[in-house]
């Protein structure tokens, strides 16, 4: 067996009421943020602006991409569980991530020109897909490892996280959207570059205040010589610059990917479910299978929600007045606007949950999910309603839609994030938060396919509506479903008894049956919710 590593060394000092290494994973995560959405931003802009490409074409490469920078964080969160450790991991994808902005910033080529530059920039694409894979499932793990299962601050802090990766999405396209749309497509994605290298620079020099959290499991096994002569740490890096060589293949081969997510889904979900069947007790079990009901509402949502970057982001460009005191606002500074409305909506949703559950009436887990699955629909129906059958829409609907679908994003996005560290088994941590992520990866490939149906060149506004319109009503009446069945789903997550029983234990480990660990306090039972 392997050997059990030790345990955080304890640290009183907080900060608003939380571990001061919460406020280090959030200003890293805030500056990864900024480069990851600022690029978004101006993505298929650039595509179709300066390499010419039309909507369709443009739309499945994004929709590529999008899905594999998801579809990573699977492979990153088991080499994390097994080998390296969150901490490592996040260190590792934040440099290639630099490295992917530098590329994308240097090989810009001549406009119009699809060869040798059009290469550099999958290759660009290509080292920010595996970088994120390395970071962004684990460093929620350290965020998650920052607390007990049972600790009544997880959700507030998966919230003020939240905050953080918003912050950093709302200035990056403001910054690169501007530079990159005005002065140039390069200084944008350097900017963007930048940003990255900021955000290791936080997480290196603070990372003493994770006290211990996600160090590697076993340190001497990572540091054994291999066959090749390398150690199995250096080895995960090789093996990192092979995916990023299969990654930058794949980025002009769309059609794999949505082979490669089918795959993936198979493999990774047959796995857990026989690690739930085979090896896990029953509660602990039961987890397992509620975690993977709120994993498969990830798909529909994020494919609704994921049309800002691809679809949206084109409509505003040709559909709505963007005018504001005689400027003309470029169309990538509009996906600030989500991330505004998260930064001033998540306090008061966070202090909501808070209150509701003092009270016992916080709605569980399933049903904030069917919330937002309403509310993403919804959202469609703003800009509807308000587009005029002739002339620009006004900005003030598309503004209208993001406000709803940001009230859904916090009904779901940091419940998911949370509820996947608090339901799923310490050796398997990891793992659930990336399969959470490769749910995503499918709901950014079908966003592609969403975008791809409004239209091809010349389609016209009306088309892009009715689609909106379509996948609007479908995501209400799944919203209505998952709120009638949440009760059943919430009564398998044992929320009653996560303090009580060994923390994370597989069955047949010696654990299993012995109480807490010493050190970990009930902060008192928790409501069933509904």
């Amino acid at each position: 067996m392997a050997s059990v590593p030790s345990a955080p060394v304890p640290d009183h000092r907080t900060l608003f009421g939380h571990p001061r290494g919460l406020f280090v994973l959030f200003f890293a995560e805030l500056w990864e943020r900024f480069s990851f959405y600022g690029m978004r931003a101006i993505l298929v802009l650039f595509l179709t602006k300066h390499f010419l490409f039309t909507e369709e074409p443009a739309y499945a490469i994004y929709g590529a991409y999008t899905s594999m920078v998801y579809i990573g964080p699977i492979i990153g969160g088991y080499l994390a569980d097994k080998f390296l450790g969150a901490r490592k991991a996040v260190l590792a994808g934040g440099i290639l991530i630099t490295i992917g902005h530098a590329l994308l910033a240097l090989l810009e080529g001549p406009r119009g020109e699809q060869g040798a530059a059009l290469q550099g920039f999958y290759l660009g694409l290509a080292f920010i897909i595996v970088g994120t894979g390395f970071l962004k499932a684990n460093i929620s793990v350290l965020v998650g490892g920052l607390y007990p299962r049972d600790d009544v601050r997880r959700d507030g802090a998966f919230s003020i996280f939240y905050m953080g990766i918003n912050a950093g999405a709302f200035v990056g396209p403001i910054v690169v959207g501007i530079l990159g749309e005005t002065v140039g497509w390069g200084w944008g994605f350097g900017v963007a570059g930048i940003g990255m290298a900021l955000g290791l620079m936080v997480f290196v020099l603070f990372g003493r205040e994770l006290r211990g959290v996600g160090e590697p499991p076993e340190p001497a096994a990572l540091a054994r010589r291999t066959g090749l002569g390398l150690s199995t740490e250096w080895l995960i890096y090789l093996g990192a610059l092979v995916g990023v060589a299969v990654s930058w293949y794949l980025v002009g081969s769309q059609g794999a990917v949505g082979t490669l997510l089918i795959v993936a889904s198979i493999v990774t979900i047959g796995y857990i479910l026989w690690t739930a069947v085979a090896r896990l007790p029953r509660q602990e079990r039961d987890r397992i299978f509620a975690a993977l009901f709120l994993i498969a509402l990830c798909p529909l949502f994020w494919a609704l929600f994921e049309q800002t970057g691809s679809s949206l982001n084109l409509y505003t460009d040709q559909a709505v007045d963007r005018t504001f005191l005689g400027w003309a606002i470029p169309a990538s500074v509009f996906q600030s606007v989500n991330p505004f409305f998260i930064i001033t909506l998540a306090p008061i949703f966070g202090a909501l949950w808070v209150k509701l559950g003092r009270r016992g009436l916080e709605p569980s887990a399933p049903f904030k999910f069917g919330i937002g699955l309403i509310l993403v629909g919804a959202g469609f129906f703003a800009l509807i309603l308000g587009a005029p059958a002739q002339g620009l829409t006004p900005a003030l609907f598309v503004i209208l839609l993001y406000a709803f679908h940001s009230a859904a994003e916090l009904c779901f996005s940091p419940i998911g994030l949370s509820s996947m560290t608090r339901l799923s088994v310490k050796s398997m941590t990891g793992l659930m938060m990336g399969t959470w992520f490769l749910a995503t990866a499918a709901g950014n490939f079908l966003a592609g396919l969403i975008a791809q149906a409004t239209g091809g060149e010349g389609a016209g506004s009306a088309q892009v509506l009715e689609v909106y319109g379509r996948i609007g009503w479908f995501a209400m009446g799944i919203g209505v479903v998952v709120l009638l069945v949440a009760p059943l789903v919430n009564k398998l997550m044992h929320l009653d008894t996560l303090g009580v029983e060994d923390e994370h234990a597989l069955a047949g480990d010696t654990a299993i049956g012995e109480p807490a660990a010493a050190g970990v306090r009930t902060e008192g039972e928790k409501k069933p919710g509904y």
